[in-house]
This record gives C-alpha cells, sequence and structure tokens, in this order.
C-alpha cells in the first residue's frame, strides 16, 4: 500500500506563461472565449471541449460532472445527456448551471454561467445520428443513467443484446436523450500570474450589454 499524503502545503506551481488585460481582450465575451478555444485547439491540447458542468437541485445540493461541449455560438453552450440523468432531474427544477473550461497546459480557466433549457428535438435528433452507432447503442440502454445496476456484466449484455438485435441499423433517438443550451449571463477568464496574483476578467450581461470588469484574484 502507498503512503499516504498528509501535507499538501508544500505542492504548488508558479504560474507564468501569459497575461491578461482589458485593453488585449474582445468587447464580446464569446468572441474572447472563441480566442481562447481555437488557441486551445490549435496547441493540440488533450479534449480542450471537455468541460464541467455544475447543476444543483432543489434544495441547492451541488453535483458536478464532466461532459463535451457540442456547439458554442453567441445564442448558447451546447451539451447533450439523458434527461433522467441527475443533471436533467436538477435542471427540471432549477434551469440555472455553471461551465467551467480549465486548460492546465495554458494555465487558463473559463467560467460562463447562465440558464439552461433543452434544445429543439429537430437539432437534438441531428447530432444523435451524427453520433457513431456504438454511441447511439449506449444511448438506448443506459436508462436510467445514473440508475444502479447489478453488475459491469449485465451493463455489457444489455449493450451486446441491441447491437444483435439492431444489426448496424439505424436507431431512433431516444425519447429521453438529448441536448441542453446554456444562455450565458456571466463570463469570467482566468490567467495564471505569478505570486497567485492572477489575471481575472469577467464579463456580466446588464441591460442588455456586456459590463467588462477586473476582479480580485
Amino acid at each position: 500500500m502507498s503512503d499516504v499524503i498528509k501535507d499538501l502545503s508544500e505542492l504548488r506551481l508558479t504560474y507564468q506563461k501569459g497575461e491578461l488585460h482589458e485593453a488585449e481582450v474582445d468587447t464580446q465575451p464569446h468572441e474572447q472565449f472563441l480566442s481562447w478555444f481555437n488557441y486551445a485547439l490549435q496547441a493540440g491540447l488533450h479534449e480542450p471541449y471537455a468541460m464541467s458542468l455544475a447543476t444543483a437541485n432543489a434544495q441547492g445540493r451541488p453535483h458536478v460532472r464532466t461532459v463535451l461541449l457540442r456547439g458554442a455560438t453567441e445564442t448558447g453552450y451546447d451539451f447533450y445527456t439523458n434527461y433522467d440523468s441527475q443533471k436533467g432531474l436538477d435542471l427540471a427544477v432549477n434551469p440555472y448551471a455553471e461551465l467551467l473550461f480549465y486548460w492546465p497546459v495554458l494555465e487558463r480557466q473559463i467560467r460562463v454561467h447562465g440558464r439552461v433549457e433543452k434544445i429543439s428535438e429537430q437539432e437534438s435528433t441531428e447530432y444523435y445520428h451524427k453520433r457513431p452507432h456504438d454511441s447511439q447503442v449506449a444511448a438506448h440502454i443506459s436508462q436510467p443513467q445514473s440508475g444502479v445496476i447489478s453488475s459491469r456484466e449485465e451493463l455489457q449484455q444489455r449493450f451486446q443484446t441491441l447491437q444483435q438485435q439492431v444489426e448496424n441499423q439505424p436507431l431512433e433517438k431516444p425519447v429521453f436523450w438529448g441536448g441542453y443550451r446554456l444562455h450565458p449571463e456571466y463570463y469570467e477568464f482566468w490567467q495564471g500570474r505569478p505570486n497567485r496574483l492572477h489575471d481575472r476578467l469577467s464579463y456580466e450581461r446588464i441591460d442588455g450589454h456586456w459590463k467588462l470588469q477586473r476582479l480580485m484574484p
């Protein structure tokens, strides 16, 4: 058995890969997001489109998990899931959520907060049929998502059974599966800096306009 780490107080890094200045960012937060996101893609980062999604239920209990960004426009940021999953249940009673993109290689992160709505059935269906066939099968058999299952073997058996039944034929999108779109109301761009004097710039929508402000680290 490996030794237990008891003291983490001496574990730290010095951030010094970039700076973030008000005069150099775009006045529109989505354009600034695209600038950083495209840079992360071009830098070859592993899954820069992976993002933490934070939701909360009716009692205010938070849940966080990693999902994949599947669309990004000024209108909003899209992800797909089972409507009966924990995130789906949370969003049904509390339609606000936050996204977090963290790219440690670049010493950058982006937070995006806003109201979440289901995207259209047509958009969900179109995306579903773009997915690999095995992913389509998995969406059907993972119901209810986050529900208890007796073993890995049972899950694999369900998958193989449906695979054999459909024999690579197109599958209908499950009624319990589809997309959500987060409509941004707040952004924060974070750039790590030395001595923990990090750069933090926020954009908040006020009266239909974006207000840019610097935040204390």
